[in-house]
């Protein structure tokens, strides 16, 4: 069972994209997480997978298409959050964040397959990744990696 992750915040104003304020107030830089966020889960839902999870930190609101299973973030550190929805999977699973959207059903595919490789990863231009793809759930290749700054994707 393939499983395709996207770990959020809800998009509510003074709890997303803090560094935008200022210029931006709290309320655009939470329209703009919610746009960009509404871009993400549409390709998500685009890209067949068996289950389309959301993982969340905060509570659904509006900007929730139907086709989604949400769960709550768990654990306090990024690492741990990662690893505690990788936890959840009883499959191969892909993992990307609210901030991508860029991504599109044909960049999201390939990902999910995994019959040569056990992992994917998607390195992002400022040292971190934007996907991040198991064959199988491991916990322990998230837990202890410094996330959010420039040498998470080499140590990853």
């Amino acid at each position: 069972m393939t499983s395709l992750l996207v770990i959020a915040k809800a998009p509510v104003p003074g709890r997303v994209k803090t560094r935008l304020t200022p210029p931006f107030t709290p309320g655009q830089a939470a329209a703009l997480a919610e746009a960009a966020l509404a871009d993400t889960l549409a390709a998500v839902l685009a890209t067949p997978a068996d289950r389309h999870v959301l993982v969340l930190d905060g509570a659904p609101g509006p900007w929730l298409p139907p086709g989604f299973e949400v769960v709550p973030q768990r654990g306090r550190g990024l690492d741990e959050r990662l690893a505690a929805a990788f936890a959840d999977c009883a499959g191969p699973a892909l993992l990307i964040g609210m901030d991508t959207p860029q991504v599109t059903p044909g960049l999201l595919a390939p990902a999910l397959v995994f019959d040569t490789c056990d992992a994917w990863f998607g390195p992002a231009a400022d040292g971190g990744f934007w996907a991040l793809g198991l064959a199988a759930a491991d916990p322990a290749l998230l837990l202890g990696v410094p996330m959010s700054v420039p040498e998470t994707g080499a140590v990853q």
